[in-house]
């Protein structure tokens, strides 16, 4: 191959090197920083993205992508698509008011938060119910012209497309759908027209919704959709951009009046393979691969790309192939740069943002022949890399041994909840929390200083110790009925447990954005994994010493450590998790060998790992549900099984969730919560259930009465015997005072309840 393409980024990181996105956020929140120095430095770091692209060789250089928050929620405000709630009067939206949506306020609670895709990234839900969309500021266009403006850069905006915000928004019935889009098209018409007046050479329409199974109907107003955005700015090169998995409806999609189709060679490369052989690409149009991972961390073996973009240029021809990461690099730690402490054969084996793209200019020097011995010496050090991580001891390529495993409890729910109710004697309604209570500046820095060596073990114990005794006294006066230890030793759910089991790495600095300014740093499962010994037992079996009433071991489950960790990619993700489910079950035997009675084992990213295309879901479905019962199923019946699950559609996972065979299970509802009882109306769930009554996420403190509220809907269509009263999620976020001042409201509110049953 010998042929020049384009260089092209879908997006980039928006948390900076060092997390200064995060901290501006946050430093903005608490009223430390006026709104003139927040934007101003917010733009500062805006530029220096761009600026850090343009270094690395990419020639389309996204615009728009960066974010004060959320970029769909970008695109409500930027079509003043504001619940009434809000008290938003038209024209365009204020800080206060994008931020109230994004984090609720002391008068309106937040919109709905969930998961982008299938991703660990989490989008604020556009609510089309009330508000008529109109174009209140043209956010591309300003993006656009402050890179060139600024930096000298012919940037290519980014913006979510119609179909897809449509898709992925609430309050509207589905027969409604194409009115929706056909609303806002002439909207994004507008933007277009004046990208292109500005100048504007490339946009990129991210249509990410056209990976998943569409109707029909649906794809008529795709086509609608497009042929009147061509038709209004036909000077303008727009990419339909899609990703995570191989287009539906392949057909359709190329034949779409745009310059260039965006496909994902990675994730969904054997069905864009598939498709591109068997139907050809048009003439005239520009293909832009995704052939980089940009969900996960490992290096490309660059020799095998090269392979792809030869048979790729073999039916595209290369002056028509623009090359690209397979999706925004929002989804990986921005650099190696500052990662010292990895084995040498590990770090040889990643590739962060900038590492990425890196890896495009190599693939690029090649093509063109312009790289000569460099480029041929950097791809055969990517294979030797990636040869030398799968060769090595950790990597035994055995599968996990789950034949002889024990996989089912001894007797059916029905039978164990009359045992438990025996052993526990709990009321009607039982409160509890979902496991982890406000992680303080005291907290942080305690663990710091152990970390560091500066504390030694015996006083770090100590110190968590306390905080463990504080907790407990303060779950007693408030009323919970089951207790928890607050989790004041872990960092993250998933972190902690990988840093005690065999097969994790971790970084230094490999953060990446989950929510708002909730960055996370994922584990790396690079090898095998095992038990090496007891994780929970010594904090969980201290808490219950200080108290009669029952305490929780709590313990991450394992589809969700496999979700939330970057994991190897040389066996299959679900030997993956078997094997953390076997590792798990050695921890679970062991708590319930301490005297530990009630076990929680959360499993709140279970959904997010749901394939996107149907025919692909019950298979995940199956290993999943096999995994948490591998963990789980070897306790005695009177040993009370909890879980915990979040942002999930209960109507499409109700036979997956009731196959878990938890005793109890714990939704996190709050933001969707009528959505969630309506589905109750048609299906039935016959085990422990708690659906959460207030939203973590927001600084809110909810009053004794809507939760109630919430409390009585729930138990219209759920038997009060099985209903269990909580939080939606963990509280490690949240402030002491407002923390305790919700458990309070909720307790009354349970009691109330408790009463009103009674009656």
């Amino acid at each position: 191959m010998n042929s020049h393409f384009v260089i092209s980024s879908l997006g980039y990181p928006r948390i900076g090197e060092n997390r200064e996105w995060k901290k501006l956020l946050e430093s903005f929140w608490a009223g430390k920083t006026e709104e003139e120095g927040f934007e101003a430095e917010m733009k500062k770091l805006r530029l220096q993205r761009l600026q850090k692209q343009r270094e690395l060789g990419v020639e389309l250089i996204p615009v728009g992508d960066f974010t004060l928050y959320d970029h769909v929620l970008d695109t409500s405000a930027m079509f003043g698509l504001v619940p009434s709630r809000y008290g938003y009067a038209g024209g365009p939206v204020s800080l206060a008011t994008y931020f109230a949506m994004a984090r609720g306020s002391k008068e309106a609670p937040a919109c709905e938060m969930t998961k982008w895709f299938n991703t660990n990234y989490h989008y604020i839900v556009p609510e089309l119910g009330e508000a008529e969309p109109r174009l209140v500021g043209n956010r591309p266009l300003a993006a656009y012209l402050e890179a060139k403006n600024e930096l000298g850069i012919d940037g290519k905006p980014v913006l979510v497309g119609p179909f897809t915000f449509v898709k992925l928004a609430k309050g509207y019935k589905q027969e409604r759908f194409a009115e929706l889009v056909e609303q806002l098209v002439p909207l994004y018409a507008q933007v277009l027209r004046e990208l292109e007046q500005a100048g504007a050479r490339w946009v990129q329409i991210d249509e990410p919704s056209l990976v998943t199974d569409l109707t029909a109907a649906e794809l008529a107003v795709l086509k609608s959709a497009y042929k009147q955005l061509s038709s209004a700015a036909p000077g303008l090169n727009v990419i339909l951009q899609t990703y995570f998995e191989a287009v539906s409806a392949y057909q359709t999609v190329i034949e779409l009046p745009v310059k260039a189709i965006g496909l994902d060679f990675v994730h969904g490369r054997e069905g864009n393979l598939r498709a591109l052989r068997e139907f050809g690409f048009p003439a005239g149009k520009t293909l832009a691969a995704g052939i980089i991972d940009g969900r996960n961390i490992w290096r490309s073996d660059l020799g095998g790309k090269r392979q792809l973009l030869e048979e790729l240029a073999a039916i595209v021809p290369g002056e028509r192939l623009i090359v690209q990461p397979s999706c925004s690099l929002l989804h990986v730690p921005v650099s190696l740069a500052r990662e010292e402490k990895l084995d040498a054969t590990l770090l040889g084996a990643l590739a962060f943002a900038g590492e990425k793209l890196g890896e495009l200019a190599v693939l690029a020097q090649a093509a063109r022949g312009d790289g000569g011995e460099a480029a041929a010496e950097a791809i055969a050090a990517s294979t030797r890399a990636v040869a030398a991580l799968n060769a090595s001891p950790a990597r035994s390529g055995a599968a996990a041994d789950v034949a002889a495993a024990k996989s089912s409890r001894a007797l059916p729910f029905a039978e164990r909840q009359q045992l438990q109710e025996t052993r526990w004697q709990l009321p009607l309604l039982p409160t509890t929390t979902i496991g982890s209570f406000p992680q303080t500046a005291e907290v942080r820095k305690a663990r710091q200083l152990w970390r560091k060596g500066e504390w030694t073990e015996a006083q770090y114990d100590a110190f968590v110790q306390e905080q463990i005794r504080v907790w407990i006294g303060l779950q007693e006066d408030i009323g919970l009925d089951v207790l928890v230890h607050g989790e004041f030793e872990r960092t993250d759910m998933v972190e902690f447990f990988g840093e005690k089991l065999d097969g994790f790495a971790f970084t230094q600095n490999g953060w990446v954005q989950s929510y708002g300014s909730r960055c996370v740093k994922p584990p790396v499962i690079y090898g095998d994994v095992r038990f090496s010994g007891p994780m929970t037992v010594k904090e969980t079996v201290f808490a219950q010493s200080l108290t009669a009433k029952p305490v929780k071991g709590m313990l991450t489950g394992p589809v969700t450590i496999l979700n939330w960790s970057f994991v190897r990619d040389d066996i299959s993700r679900k030997d993956v998790t078997y094997q953390i489910a076997l590792a798990l079950r050695e921890e679970v035997d062991s708590l319930e060998a301490a005297g530990i009675g009630m076990i929680q084992v959360d499993e709140p990213a279970l959904r997010e790992g749901l394939p996107l295309k149907n025919a692909d879901r019950q298979t995940y479905l199956d290993w999943g549900v096999e995994s948490f019962r591998l963990a789980t199923s070897t306790v005695r019946d009177t040993t009370q099984i909890h879980t915990h699950m979040c942002y999930c559609e209960f109507h499409d996972m109700i036979d997956a969730i009731s196959a878990l065979d938890a005793d109890v299970i714990s939704i996190e509802t709050s933001r969707s919560h009528g959505e969630l009882i309506s589905a109750f109306e048609t299906e039935t769930y016959d085990k422990g259930i708690g659906l959460g009554v207030y939203d973590i996420h927001s600084p809110r403190v909810p009053d004794k009465n809507e939760m109630l509220s919430m409390i009585g809907r729930a138990l219209r269509v759920l038997p009060g015997r099985l209903f269990w009263i909580n939080p939606d999620c963990g509280l490690k976020t949240r402030g002491q005072a407002e923390t305790v001042a919700a458990l309070r409201n909720m307790v009354a509110a349970a009691s109330e309840a408790r009463l009103e049953l009674q009656k």
